[in-house]
């Protein structure tokens, strides 16, 4: 019988295998590329759950912030990058997580623009309102409601007045970035009835407009429009008033 196990072969063990830079990139940020060096525009997702200091279960569709974090910071030095787009479709998830994420775009000295499709809820709504202007589709919702805890709560007290301080940090923040009262934007957070088995408001695109807490209906062309207004805006400035 011949040997195979002396045969030479072309075939590279699993384990050997070179890895493709895009395909790597797609399974682990959700992206095809960490920066488009051909485009002044850095594009972000922010997508399913936000990740913070809990490890999700993996059938968990999820944005890690270690994540982004890095590459908000990689696209802020990069001066081949002029804007900064960042295209929102979650659920929430991690009250930390997403405020220094939010933290983070608000601070950045590029233009940003953000864009709600599907769904930005409950911290969604502040990494929403960070950027320098926000676009939410038509169909898109909100769900603003106050923070809660999940699992086992030891001295309640304590954890409540932290929780208040966290939720007045959130308020704060919306605040701050948005056109929305704090008297509408807590109505909207404390109104009972219209959610099952929890108090807080679903916000439908144009009500989040109405509001304030949202600047524009619109969709992909218009935020893409919105970014590169703003870029020629930011070299002028960087220019001194000339345009080159």
């Amino acid at each position: 019988m011949y040997n195979t196990r002396n045969q030479k072969t072309n075939e590279v063990p699993a384990n050997e295998q070179i890895k493709n830079p895009t395909v790597e990139n797609i399974q682990q940020l959700g992206q095809n590329s960490t920066l488009q060096e051909e485009s002044n525009i850095f594009c972000m997702t922010i997508i399913g759950q936000v990740e913070g200091h809990m490890v999700l279960p993996p059938q968990n569709k999820t944005t890690k912030y270690e994540h982004i974090i890095p590459q908000l910071v990689a696209a802020e030095q990069n001066s081949k990058v002029e804007g900064i787009l960042i295209i929102l479709n979650t659920v929430g998830g991690d009250v930390e997580a997403g405020l220094a994420i939010a933290e983070m775009i608000a601070t950045m000295s590029k233009p940003t623009v953000t864009i709600v499709l599907g769904g930005g809820h409950s911290i969604g709504v502040p990494i929403a309102v960070s950027s320098d202007y926000s676009i939410i589709a038509e169909t898109a919702t909100m769900t603003i409601h106050p923070i809660r805890l999940n699992g086992l709560v030891i001295g309640v007290p304590q954890t409540f007045e932290y929780l208040d301080k966290m939720q007045e940090r959130v308020v704060k923040f919306v605040m701050e970035h948005s056109n929305i009262t704090e008297e509408k934007f807590k109505e909207l957070m404390f109104k009972t009835g219209e959610l099952t088995r929890d108090i807080g408001t679903t916000v439908i695109g144009p009500d989040a407009v109405s509001y304030g807490l949202i600047d524009k209906v619109g969709g992909l062309s218009d935020a893409t429009k919105q970014l590169n207004e703003r870029i020629e805006e930011y070299r002028k400035a960087k220019n001194g008033g000339m345009v080159q």
